[in-house]
C-alpha cells in the first residue's frame, strides 16, 4: 500500500480544542479596544491566524488603531486559560497513533505553547523533535504563507507532493496548498461553524472529516488515488 512521505498535523483546533478558547479571549480584547466582534466571527473569519495578524486585518478594515500591548495581553490570558482548560479533541490520540508514516506538527503557535498543550493532553510523545512553529522558521512568516510546511518537509526529507496536511482553517489549507501539499480538512473542534467544511473545500482541501476515526481510511484512500493517478 502506498504511504505518504509525511503527515502534518496542525495543532490548534485539530489536536487540541484551543481555538474556541483563544477566540473568546480575542473577541473580548478587541471589543474592549473599540471593535465589537464575537468569538464566532473570529472563528469563522480569522481562525488559523496569529493574533497579531488578526489585529492588523481588523485595523485595516475598521481604521481603529490598536495598542501593541494587546498582543502581550492576549498571549498572557490565552496561555493562562489553555494551561487550565485545554483538552484533546475526541479521538485524537487514536488517530495520531494509527498514522504509520512519519508525522509532525506545523503551527502558528509558539513552540512553548504547543509543547505545554500537548504535554497536558498526553500527545507530546508522538511529536517530540518534530514540532515546527511558523514563528521560528527562517523567515518567520506565519500561515497562510507556506513557509512552515516547506521547512518541515525539507527537515524531514519529504516530498511536498506526497505529504498530507490536516487543517481546520482556510488560512492553514491555503498555506499547505501553496506548499504543493495535499490537504484533509478537519471540522471536529468546538469552534466549527455552519459552512466550515465547504470553506475548507473551496480553499483546496481534497476532503473534509469531522471525526478522527475517519482519518486512517481517508489517508489510505487518497494515497491509493494518488498512486493510480
Amino acid at each position: 500500500m502506498p504511504q505518504p512521505d509525511l503527515v502534518i498535523f496542525d495543532c490548534d483546533g485539530v489536536l487540541v480544542d484551543s481555538e474556541i478558547i483563544a477566540a473568546r479571549i480575542e473577541a473580548e480584547l478587541l471589543t474592549s479596544a473599540g471593535y465589537e466582534i464575537s468569538a464566532e466571527e473570529i472563528s469563522e473569519t480569522y481562525a488559523g491566524l496569529t493574533f497579531k495578524d488578526i489585529m492588523m486585518r481588523v485595523e485595516e478594515k475598521s481604521r481603529i488603531p490598536f495598542q501593541a500591548s494587546l498582543i502581550d495581553r492576549e498571549e498572557e490570558l490565552v496561555d493562562r486559560r489553555l494551561r487550565s482548560d485545554v483538552r484533546a479533541i475526541d479521538g485524537a490520540h487514536e488517530a495520531v497513533a494509527a498514522v504509520t508514516a512519519p508525522r509532525c506538527i506545523c503551527s502558528n503557535s509558539r513552540t512553548e505553547r504547543i509543547e505545554f498543550m500537548l504535554e497536558k493532553v498526553r500527545l507530546l510523545p508522538f511529536f517530540t523533535g518534530r514540532i515546527f512553529s511558523s514563528l521560528e522558521t527562517p523567515g518567520g512568516k506565519s500561515k497562510p504563507a507556506p513557509d512552515v510546511f516547506l521547512f518541515a518537509a525539507e527537515k524531514l526529507k519529504a516530498d511536498p507532493a506526497n505529504t498530507f496536511v490536516i487543517e481546520d482553517s482556510v488560512h492553514g489549507v491555503t498555506g499547505a496548498r501553496t506548499a504543493g501539499m495535499r490537504v484533509i480538512g478537519f471540522t471536529g473542534a468546538a469552534h466549527s461553524y455552519p459552512g466550515h467544511a465547504d470553506a475548507l473545500t473551496e480553499a483546496g482541501a481534497e476532503t473534509v472529516i469531522r471525526r478522527w476515526a475517519e482519518l486512517k481510511s481517508v489517508i489510505a484512500a487518497l494515497s491509493e488515488w494518488s498512486a493510480d493517478a
